[in-house]
């Protein structure tokens, strides 16, 4: 009789799957050499036509940090922005991928959206690179394939849906959570494990490229929503990424990857909250680095963010990934590293488990390091076993698994836009169904002061306006048309995206329309804007509808990279508008932009005006609906709307000094407040109550600092059409040891209401959610009064309760309730 060598017995332990995670891991982890075990926290960039690439661009070292072109990733040294995408001169030969994968591999990076591959083709090659990568190690590992998914699956003919501003505008975390579910399946049937999302960065400055791909300006929002993407995506078995940890939107001048100095209250209190729901409430399996440094440490080399506060005090258990090339800027842009080794000590130091999109720290420079005593192989233990324990979750260990593609296709039924040549659905009909709902109540009517919306059926109308007849005018940065298809100019778009002008003239089809562009997005030409005034003149109504045009680096007025110097809309588009306005005919302004722009000086002659944050493939049926009336508008703004482009407004979580007062000449105060959204039916707001509570003394609420207390009111529509209200609740701690926001977001609930009739909300706010960060760094909740008001908006405040905490001072910590319920009857 033959025994079984050790080996041979820690292998049949690790694919035991009846075994716990842990004894797996750690047989496995036993039984691999240093090679294999660092193998396993790198990344091979897989190129558009299937095969290998280093990551590098045509013109640069990829150990600089070059990335292919529209990658998303910022340029390290050598970058051009603009070239097609380097596929290594070793592409598809054995060699080369004997060489990448020989001893394991972590990651396939963006199999799918790197470039237009039919979903179908896509499927058979990442599965046939799976075999290649178990074949070429001892132990028969696949790698873990990672996408982006911010506005849907980034894949050529996947359903695109709205930007993360609109999910912000909608204040409905259920259907995003409905949304992220969706793409997770698609994902997950094509063989994709993780997904780079959510975006939990609080908007801080809106002249920042990437606003868009934020939810918003406050935290509690961009918490709940974001941890609702969480939930929906790991709900399909698909690991949800937090972006981008931390600090990454509060750069210096709103400037991508710029340094970010901000103190430690802003830090705990506003930026960080997000992160922390997501990883307690969420339960997020995966984290992205910032690529900014903190007042002068790099998030990629900071251990007391990326393992004191995330993992010792947070628990978070997933993998830490790179943020593209975050590793190799450590050195490259950063200089707080001499070279490769030295990043990928630092990066390891601090808790960054795996480098994206590819290896050029963690391979042979890592490995080196080791052998020289440089850098400890705990450290690569430690890394190793986080990411065998995530591939163990997803059940990439167990005995049997095959990389094969489902014996069916990701979608049954009816047939969508998105079938790809291999009849592969990615776009099929409930996921345009989501989309649609999300696009429609995500769309802001901001004013309508004339009582011109909704349009008359059979108007002459004047549609003008570079946005309004361009697919492209829908869909935000990280889509897949507007991130990679822009360079395959010869490849169809994938999906289809109604314009605004034909979604208009399919939703008025008595109405005569009348179409100009007038002007470009950003191109100074202004030989249009005459013929688009005449059009004008001769209609009963003109639509204007401009805004951005999503891209990379410059290569588009919003998104990564495209940061502004001031909030005025791109180009002359400006000129257009005010020359629309000179014409004489009442002028509805609509923005499909991926920021917020200051038009201050506009308000006051427009007839009405419609905001849309790139509404998505369904945003031109959406934003016509609400033009027309099919759709009573309920969206939100999610970030406050300035009324001029130099004088950027504080944001309305600035304390008292941050508002109007005799302390300086210069108004902050916005033109529309966060939470601002009008509709085309009206509500009161009645019977205001506190209950759950002793009696009020002289008005005011006692509740102990570890108690809780129920307040809400009725909401009667009191229009002739249903319609939903999105009632808010804000909390004000007028006196505090540190100062405080006036009012900021406690909760919120979408209320729909039919005609004539009334619901009830109520909303049981615990006193946790008065907590804050005291002047000795400890979060506090602390006697004293408070207000809880029922508003429309942050500036429209409806009912104020008032509220006193009574008891000791209590020291909370993330364990503490994070979240208000809402009850809507």
């Amino acid at each position: 009789m033959t025994l079984p060598t050790d080996h041979e017995q820690q292998a049949a332990d690790w694919r035991d799957p009846a075994a716990p995670v842990a004894e797996r891991v750690a047989a496995l982890l036993a039984a691999m050499t240093l090679e294999e075990k660092v193998a396993q926290l790198g990344a091979v960039w897989i190129g558009g036509d299937g095969g290998f690439t280093d990551g590098g661009s045509a013109d640069g070292d990829p150990a600089t940090g070059a990335a292919p072109a529209g990658t998303g990733e910022p340029p390290g040294a050598g970058r051009t922005a603009n070239v097609a995408p380097h596929q290594d001169e070793l592409a598809g030969r054995s060699d080369g991928w004997e060489t990448a994968v020989r001893s394991g591999l972590g990651q396939f990076t963006r199999p799918f959206g790197t470039a237009p591959v039919d979903p179908a083709e896509g499927m058979r090659r990442l599965a046939e690179h799976q075999r290649r990568v178990m074949a070429a190690n001892r132990f028969g590992i696949p790698a873990l394939a990672h996408e982006e998914c911010l506005s849907g699956f980034t894949a050529w003919t996947a359903t695109v849906y709205p930007t993360p501003l609109a999910w912000g505008a909608a204040f409905d975390p259920e259907l995003v959570e409905e949304m992220a579910a969706a793409i997770g399946a698609s994902m997950r049937a094509v063989g994709v494990h993780q997904g780079l999302a959510p975006v939990l960065d609080v908007t801080r400055d809106p002249r920042w490229g990437r606003t868009e791909e934020t939810i918003g300006e406050d935290p509690y929002l961009v918490a709940t929503v974001g941890t609702a993407y969480v939930r929906g995506l790991q709900s399909a078995g698909v690991a949800a990424t937090l972006k981008h940890f931390v600090g990454y939107s509060a750069s210096r001048g709103a400037r991508n990857l710029a340094p970010v100095s901000v103190g430690p209250r802003e830090l705990a209190d506003v930026l960080l909250p997000p992160f922390e729901m997501a990883v307690r409430d969420g339960g997020a399996r995966s984290v992205m680095h910032a690529y900014t440094e903190n007042d002068g440490l790099p998030a990629a080399a900071d251990p007391g963010l990326l393992t004191a506060l995330l993992r010792d005090r947070w628990g978070f258990t997933g993998t830490v990934v790179a943020d593209y090339f975050g590793v190799s800027f450590l050195h490259t842009l950063h200089g707080v590293a001499g070279g490769p080794a030295e990043s990928a000590a630092l990066a390891l130091a601090a808790g960054v488990d795996v480098e994206l999109p590819a290896t050029h720290c963690y391979g042979p420079p890592l490995v080196a390091a080791v052998r020289a005593g440089a850098v400890p192989e705990e450290l690569v233990d430690r890394a190793a076993r986080r990411v065998l324990t995530q591939k163990c979750e997803l059940g990439l260990l167990d005995e049997g698994w095959s990389p094969d593609p489902p014996a069916t296709a990701p979608s049954e039924g009816e047939t969508g836009s998105g079938a790809g040549t291999g009849g592969v659905d990615l776009d099929p009909p409930e996921q345009r169904r989501i989309a649609r709902r999300l696009a429609e109540e995500s769309v802001v009517l901001l004013a309508n002061d004339a009582g011109l919306l909704p349009l008359r059926p059979g108007a002459r109308l004047a549609v003008v306006g570079p946005r309004a007849d361009d697919p492209l005018a829908m869909l935000g940065c990280y889509s897949f048309p507007s991130h990679v298809g822009v360079r395959h100019p010869n490849v169809p778009l994938g999906v289809r995206v109604p314009t605004l002008l034909a979604s208009l003239r399919a939703e008025l089809p008595a109405a005569r329309i009348h179409y100009q562009a007038g002007c470009a997005v950003d191109d100074p030409d202004t030989s249009g804007i005459d013929a688009a005034v005449d059009a004008a003149r001769a209609a009963d109504v003109c639509v204007a509808v401009l805004g951005d045009r999503a891209g990379l680096f410059g290569g588009g007025t919003s998104g990564e990279g495209c940061d502004v110097p001031e909030l005025r809309l791109p180009g002359v588009q400006e000129r257009l508008l005010d020359a629309l306005l000179d014409s004489g005919t009442p002028v509805v302004l609509v923005l499909l932009t991926g920021r917020p722009y200051a038009l201050g000086d506009f308000a006051g002659r427009l007839a009405a005006q419609v905001q849309a944050f790139f509404p998505g493939e369904e945003g031109g049926p959406a934003v016509a609906g609400v033009l027309s009336g099919r759709v009573n508008p309920s969206g939100r703004l999610p970030l406050s709307l300035p009324r001029r482009p130099g004088g950027q407004p504080a944001g309305y979580l600035a304390p008292r000094l941050g508002h109007l007062g005799q302390e300086s000449s210069v108004d902050p105060t916005p033109l529309h407040p966060f939470g601002h959204g009008l509709g085309y039916t009206e509500f009161v707001w009645e019977e205001p109550r506190v209950a759950d509570a002793p009696p009020p003394v002289e008005g005011t609420v006692r509740v102990g600092t570890d108690g809780a207390v129920r307040v809400g009111c009725a909401v009667r529509n009191t229009g002739g059409r249903d319609g939903t209200e999105v009632v808010q609740l804000y909390l004000s701690d007028p006196v505090a040891r540190v100062t405080r926001p006036v009012r900021r977001l406690v909760g919120y609930a979408r209320v729909a209401v039919p005609a004539g009739q009334t619901r009830r909300v109520e909303f049981d706010v615990p006193a946790d959610l008065a907590a804050y960060t005291g002047p000795d760094g400890r979060r506090i909740v602390e006697p004293g009064e408070l207000r809880l008001a029922l508003a429309a908006s942050s500036g429209d405040v409806r009912h104020t309760v008032r509220i006193r905490l009574t008891g000791e001072t209590r020291v909370v910590d993330h364990t503490r309730r994070l979240t208000s319920t809402a009850t809507v009857g």
